[in-house]
């Protein structure tokens, strides 16, 4: 599984979103900090679920960063979000 099938399995398993985008931009950062051979180290989340409303943008950061767990986010060098209530 990759780490983006991995972000979309946690998030969607969390969230119930009802759109979710996971896009791997790590070949645009090759040869930039935390670059890593084979890539899977920069990601664009946009994700709209019911879940969020009401939350400040630090939680829904927080809630994203819990669901993915520790395990998933070391391996993650940035991660953009774009966060909306349903």
């Amino acid at each position: 599984m990759t780490v983006a099938d991995e972000i979309r399995t946690r998030l969607e398993a969390s969230f119930a979103p009802q759109a979710l985008e996971v896009v791997d931009e790590s070949e645009a950062h090759r040869g930039h900090a935390g670059w890593r051979e084979g890539g899977e180290t920069h990601f664009r989340v946009a994700i709209v679920a019911p879940a969020f409303a009401g939350m400040t943008r630090i939680a829904q950061h927080r809630a994203i960063h819990a669901a993915l767990g520790p395990d998933l986010v070391r391996r993650i060098h940035a991660l953009a979000l774009s966060v909306r209530a349903g």
